[in-house]
């Protein structure tokens, strides 16, 4: 395995509705079984709403104030497995707003990114309940490579991912509470992001039941010709797979997509 390239576990588990305790302590255990696996994974993907799930009626009274208690375990388990944390997303509480927030911590326990959600899902009603993020995030990963930011019905927006891949991001993390019937467009979806944009898309979704609401899970890793690498199933499970940023490289370089755009003839507002 080249020194770059990264394993890669993605914790796909059932979100109890609105009990962040027992979210927490599930998913720590999980998180901590995948840390103690041989060879170890560099990096650790959760799903979205883990704390809460979407608890939205009582979002105001459960969701993590400036998620500060959420930042101080992920940021501990980072540093202490010396392992890389893409925190799925919290509900976080900033004053009156909620938002639906991913957190990124690096080898060293350190904040190395936050992104809000920027497309609420309105046949949910999130966008009764939840503040929408108003930008775009990448982050380094190891100082090796660019990763973008991604939650859940973002992926819809083929815009998001295609800047996100001008920003140079060669890898977009996708954390998701994505449902039953859908199973058909979440898989299309996240094949054609990585296609389009020759770049690697790691997503993890959840599973079971929330509410009225069945989760299939089919958290999955694909690579930059659109190739499965991983596919859960539709139960708890931990999903492993490997990644190379020089595969990127190489992929872009066969079929030259960016540099034969042509945005001055499609730009759209």
């Amino acid at each position: 395995m080249s020194s770059n390239n990264l394993r890669v576990a993605l914790i796909q588990t059932p979100i109890q509705l609105g009990q962040p305790e027992v979210n927490r302590e599930h998913i720590l255990m999980l998180m901590e079984q995948a840390a103690n696996m041989s060879p170890k994974p560099d990096l650790i993907v959760l799903p979205e709403m883990w704390n809460t799930g979407y608890a939205l009626e009582e979002i105001h009274e459960i969701a993590d104030v400036a998620g500060q208690r959420s930042k101080e375990w992920l940021s501990s388990f980072a540093k202490r497995h010396e392992i890389i944390v893409v925190g799925g997303s919290i509900a976080e509480k900033n004053g009156e707003n909620i938002t639906n927030s991913m957190y990124v911590f690096d080898r060293q326990g350190e904040q190395i990114a936050k992104y809000s959600k920027i497309h609420l899902f309105c046949l949910m009603n999130e966008e009764k309940y939840l503040k929408s993020g108003d930008h775009k995030v990448t982050f380094e990963i190891d100082h090796h490579f660019t990763a973008g930011a991604s939650i859940c019905y973002d992926i819809r927006f083929p815009e998001l991912a295609r800047s996100l891949a001008l920003d140079g991001a060669k890898v977009l993390f996708v954390s998701a509470e994505w449902p039953h019937p859908r199973l058909h467009h979440w898989r299309t979806l996240l094949m054609a992001r990585a296609i389009e944009n020759q770049m690697y898309v790691v997503a993890c979704n959840t599973v079971g039941v929330s509410g009225d609401t069945s989760f299939f899970g089919h958290s999955m890793i694909i690579d930059p010709w659109g190739e499965i690498i991983a596919e859960g199933g539709e139960g708890e499970e931990i999903v492993i797979g490997e990644i190379s940023p020089a595969l990127v490289d190489d992929v872009r370089g066969r079929i030259p997509v960016f540099s034969d755009r042509r945005p001055d003839l499609y730009s759209i507002n």
